[in-house]
């Protein structure tokens, strides 16, 4: 899924806050729900998938995900332990960004491309530093977790609190890396999440 700011949609307006996103990507998403579907997020990607399969069972829809899979968040209840930095002074902000070691270095190299970058960047920190903490009831679907073994952004325990969000089969996966583990152990990824889809995880 392609949100506005990002590749083909570089110049449109990103999103800065949670509910108007899941809105837009529920009536974009619709025409592929008449055929069995799982949603699978990443970071700010697991708070979209949680929200829209509780925004798809609030409208009870007639389809709802296999599963859901979230991966390097902590759980929608929990508070955040990081502090608000989507609106730090640019040295400031991108001092985070080189922090959190997930941006490639060559933005850091290229002033114009950072400066390019940043404003999509802040709106993505936007949305997840604004989003309030979640008392949602539990899903009706499976529920899969991955983690980073040495991700300083999201604890083991964090994880493993999206027990709670589901009434479904519950499972969890620590993987080798930090909190951008999914871009080394993507063949790991893919592998758990076959298994869970195929009933024999």
């Amino acid at each position: 899924m392609q949100l506005p700011g990002r590749g083909e949609r570089l110049r449109e307006r990103p999103f800065t806050q949670m509910q108007p996103l899941i809105e837009a990507t529920a009536e974009a998403l619709r025409p592929f729900f008449d055929k069995p579907f799982a949603f699978f997020g990443h970071s700010m990607g697991a708070l979209i998938g949680y929200e829209l399969a509780h925004l798809l069972r609030s409208e009870q829809a007639a389809s709802a995900p296999l599963h859901l899979f979230v991966s390097g968040h902590r759980a929608p209840h929990l508070k955040s332990r990081q502090n608000i930095s989507y609106n730090l002074p640019e040295a400031e902000f991108v001092e985070e960004l080189r922090r959190m070691d997930g941006t490639p270095k060559e933005v850091f190299e290229h002033p114009e491309l950072l400066t390019l970058m940043t404003p999509l960047l802040r709106a993505d920190f936007e949305i997840c530093e604004t989003y309030p903490i979640s008392d949602k009831p539990p899903l009706d679907c499976p529920l899969t977790a991955f983690g980073g073994m040495d991700d300083a952004e999201v604890s083991r325990e964090e994880l493993e609190g999206w027990r709670e969000h589901t009434s479904g089969h519950f499972s969890m996966h620590m993987l080798p890396g930090g909190h951008f583990f999914i871009q080394t152990a993507q063949a790991a990824i893919i592998r758990s999440v076959a298994r869970e889809l195929s009933g024999r995880a």
